[in-house]
């Protein structure tokens, strides 16, 4: 049992806005009273839930292949082996090892991978499973799955559904991840979509057709997150008005748009390129059923890796740095690229505005999330950074001063006076994404949550207290304590079994076994060797 006594509560999902006040934990929960047990005073320090990082690439055949590809980011923010600790290296791309331990060493107790292939999953699950302290889950890529254009372009609504639910139990995975749709389909014959109405090369279907078709699927199958989507045209003068229509294309279906820093452009091309932020914005602002999340860019070296295949290659004809695309057979491709953002570069500083417009914009911190995704924005060790960019204007304004004048000329940034709160802080780095994931144990300290804990040092640097928590406690354990890890334990794997007609098996097991490499036999995970910690999160039907 263990006892947090004298500390500054920020519990948003409970309404706790600084208030000082006990916080109990026994068996791995929060509970009204722990009398026994150890006692932690938290006087002059700010308590809140554990971190949750809503979206990350921390597992799978991409992210793999990018540390093989980055040799040069190996030598730095080396982890060495310790009693308890395994040895860990990386700075883009850190190693299984290392992203739990500098996650946990932020506060961070669980983590979402963004994007994985079906016929991947296993790999994920592995590297998932060698993440040490952090709960996690990972979203299933459809947006260019065969069978997912199949069913969508015969007009079979049911068979798509009980498909997508098979998918989802195959795989052990959490959501429905949609990126470039039809595009990345497009990018197998060299070529990309344009439009939402552009049509797909395997199936004559849509990105229209397949966002508002996978939207209702995860409304009727009641799946806990919304369809995560990265828009088309990601990294693309004027991409905000596809991102803007996708958006529209929904109506009132629920949707999540992904790291919408890279799909908030405006212009037409390079020579005119600024921030789409205030339109995006605006929509948001007027629309309770969509979410986003900042996609923050951080000046330095990142790796970007991403499902949309398409956009990779772009990127390396822009950059001409080393790179890496591959296909995954029915389901999607992938690129990997090193790229630099740099502050004196113009596209790179109006893209570093972006991400802050959005987040100070978005009227409701309780649908805007902090990301950088990690690793394309900027590693996730950063966050501390971007905090302080959020809560000082001041300090705002002094870094604005210091990057390439287009960010002031070609974005609302130097306009925009707001300053988060503590409060506020704590919705956009957990109550908001356990909200937004449906993981109801989250992102809370009430009784019956998971005493994931994160306690701050109070200090005049923003950066600095986030930056090294006095203790992080993991399902009422301590697991760091002043930037040490002092416990390494396995943490839960997140799944959905949405229930489905097993018919759908016989109907597609015809074209699998035409068109894939492995059986359909082979296909799904085995769920006690892959997924030894695994928890199911309940599906409510429409």
């Amino acid at each position: 049992m263990l006892r947090i006594i004298n500390g500054e509560v920020y519990d948003p999902l409970n309404g706790v806005n600084g208030e000082v006040r006990d916080v109990c934990a026994a068996d791995g929960k929060i509970v009204s009273e722990a009398p026994d047990g150890k006692v932690i005073d938290a006087q002059g320090m700010v308590v809140m839930p554990g971190g949750i990082e809503f979206h990350a690439h921390v597992a799978g055949g991409k992210v793999n292949a990018g540390r093989k590809m980055r040799p040069e980011d190996h030598r730095e923010m080396a982890i060495p082996r310790t009693p308890l600790t395994r040895s860990g290296v990386g700075h883009t791309v850190p190693s299984t090892f290392a992203t739990g331990y500098h996650f946990a060493q932020l506060g961070y107790t669980t983590v979402m991978e963004a994007a994985g292939p079906p016929l991947g999953a296993r790999h994920v699950h592995e590297e998932l499973n060698d993440i040490p302290i952090l709960d996690k889950g990972f979203f299933v890529l459809m947006g260019n799955n065969y069978f997912v254009l199949k069913f969508i372009a015969e007009g079979d609504f049911a068979r798509l559904k009980d498909y997508v639910a098979w998918l989802l139990e195959a795989t052990g995975g959490y959501a429905i991840k949609i990126v470039n749709p039809a595009g990345v389909d497009t990018w197998k014959w060299g070529r990309n979509v344009n439009s939402l109405d552009d049509p797909a090369d395997t199936f004559p279907v849509t990105p229209r057709q397949i966002v508002v078709n996978l939207a209702r699927v995860q409304q009727e199958l009641g799946l806990p997150h919304t369809i995560h989507v990265h828009c088309n045209n990601l990294g693309v003068p004027g991409n905000a008005q596809i991102t803007l229509q996708t958006m529209q294309a929904v109506g009132d279906l629920p949707i999540h748009v992904t790291h919408a820093q890279f799909n908030g452009y405006g212009g037409t091309g390079w020579g005119d390129f600024h921030s789409g932020a205030p339109e995006l914005a605006a929509y948001v602002n007027e629309h309770k059923n969509v979410t986003v999340d900042m996609g923050q860019v951080v000046f330095g070296p990142v790796t970007t890796m991403t499902a949309d295949g398409p956009w990779q290659y772009r990127l390396y004809q822009l950059s001409g740095h080393k790179w890496v695309n591959c296909d995954v057979e029915m389901e999607t491709s992938a690129g990997i690229v090193p790229y630099r953002f740099s502050k004196r570069n113009a596209v790179n500083a109006v893209q570093w505005a972006v991400g802050l417009e959005l987040a100070l914009l978005i009227e409701d911190p309780w649908r805007v999330f902090l990301t950088t995704d990690h690793p394309n924005g900027g590693p996730f060790h950063a966050y501390p950074d971007i905090i302080k960019l959020l809560l000082d204007r001041d300090h705002r304004a002094e870094v604005l001063e210091g990057v390439h004048r287009g960010a002031q000329k070609r974005s609302s940034l130097k306009d925009l006076h707001r300053e988060y709160s503590l409060f506020e802080i704590a919705i956009i780095t957990r109550a908001g994404p356990a909200r937004a994931l449906g993981l109801r144990q989250k992102g809370h300290l009430g009784p019956g949550a998971d005493a994931d804990i994160a306690i701050y040092s109070k200090a005049a640097d923003p950066k600095e207290m986030f930056a090294r928590p006095r203790y992080v406690i993991k399902a009422g354990e301590i697991v760091a304590q002043d930037g040490r890890i002092v416990q390494d334990k396995p943490g839960r794997t997140f799944y959905v079994a949405p229930g489905y007609d097993r018919q759908i098996e016989s109907a597609i097991r015809d074209d699998f076994e035409k068109y894939y490499t492995v059986s359909f036999e082979n296909y799904p995970v085995q769920f006690d060797h892959y997924l030894p910690h695994r928890v199911a999160v309940s599906c409510v039907r429409e």
